[in-house]
């Protein structure tokens, strides 16, 4: 990223003249890790040197966000930088490279940073990413995530959810229906498999309410009917109806129980004489 002669520019500089950089992708830092780096540049120095540009009458931050905060929390008043000269915008694109490149932003934060490399270098998702080294898919399956609104992203990493979760919760194109199936992820912790089996039973429930032509079809294996009826038991539970289901076999036959609290059942409604 940098040539010899800007490594070779390590000077200490002062803490409180180096700023943020403002285009720093990474939002949430661990307090547990800071603390740990701060411990280890306490007892054996920042071995690492940041990188920052004179900006402002001070420095501005170019590469090593954890590092500084580490430092200051460590009560240095003096870190080792090296100065490289850029603009604004070579300033940001390094910001970003860098985290990427660390593999270990949250989900959102990634695709955010993509998203605005992208513009800095008015660039297509197939030349970027060449440039970051990832397959054109990926990027798209990056920036797809941005589809979900803040609050959504906000629950996701909150929950700790994964980028598999949010991939599935995208299919849902009605915002109500994913706001719900969202909270119902959280509630229950389901796991990758358990989410998509949701998203796909809501979607089917979807389709099936639109108007078909009339079409007649023979169904001979009973795992198709069972599905079903699981997939109608979820969507339940979804609406807030504390359905459950029980399934039993005998010597003759498979026998399945549904039930529904009357309470439920019967709300809005009036109750059959």
């Amino acid at each position: 990223m940098f040539t010899m002669q800007e490594r070779k520019k390590v000077q200490e500089l002062p803490l409180d003249k180096i700023r943020p950089n403002p285009a720093q992708p990474r939002r949430k830092f661990s307090q547990k890790e800071l603390q740990e780096l701060s411990d280890s540049i306490r007892a054996n120095g920042l071995l690492q040197p940041l990188t920052v540009r004179r900006a402002g009458g001070g420095y501005e931050l170019v590469a090593g966000e954890r590092r500084l905060r580490a430092c200051a929390m460590a009560g240095m008043r003096f870190v080792s930088c090296i100065v490289i000269n850029c603009d604004e915008q070579q300033s940001a694109v390094y910001a970003i490279l860098e985290n990427l490149q660390r593999q270990d932003l949250q989900l959102f934060e990634e695709a955010e940073g993509i998203q605005t490399l992208i513009a800095q270098w008015g660039v297509t998702q197939e030349e970027a990413a060449v440039r970051l080294g990832k397959s054109q898919s990926a990027i798209a399956n990056k920036l797809r995530l941005l589809r979900l609104n803040p609050e959504e992203r906000r629950k996701i990493s909150a929950a700790g959810l994964t980028e598999r979760h949010a991939r599935a919760l995208i299919r849902i194109e009605n915002e109500r229906m994913r706001a719900r199936a969202l909270d119902f992820i959280i509630e229950k912790g389901l796991n990758v498999q358990q989410t998509e089996s949701l998203v796909e039973s809501l979607l089917e429930t979807r389709n099936e309410q639109k108007p078909k032509a009339k079409r007649t079809f023979i169904v001979k294996d009973i795992r198709i009917f069972m599905n079903t009826i699981n997939h109608a038991i979820e969507a339940m539970q979804l609406s807030g109806i504390d359905a459950v289901s029980h399934k039993m076999e005998t010597e003759d036959y498979i026998e399945c129980v549904v039930r529904i609290p009357k309470a439920q059942a019967y709300a809005g409604g009036r109750k059959p004489a």
